[in-house]
């Protein structure tokens, strides 16, 4: 599912113009994505968590040079799906 086919879900189930349903999904996205960067976790009950996971440093290798390479220490942006969503989709898809 693309986000424009989320636009459509969303636009065609309550009715709200798609131009509206667009700007509150970007929004929503926006809003997500400034909370990460600033290093705070976005809670969304019953649904999941995005959060910013460390990633400790690692010696890594470049094999087209035969080198090794440290990679330092970052973080990433994570989702950690709640555990009632987890349940639905394990019993939905048997």
């Amino acid at each position: 599912m693309t986000k424009a086919d989320i636009i459509n879900e969303i636009s065609k189930n309550t009715g709200i113009e798609k131009v509206a349903v667009q700007k509150t999904v970007e929004a929503l996205m926006d809003s997500v994505k400034n909370s990460l960067e600033d290093g705070n976790n976005v809670y969304l009950r019953g649904f999941g968590s995005f959060i910013v996971k460390k990633r400790a440093e690692k010696t890594a290798r470049n094999i087209s040079k035969n080198t090794t390479i440290i990679i330092p220490e970052h973080f990433i942006p994570a989702f950690k799906p709640a555990k009632s969503f987890v349940n639905k989709v394990k019993n939905s898809l048997k």
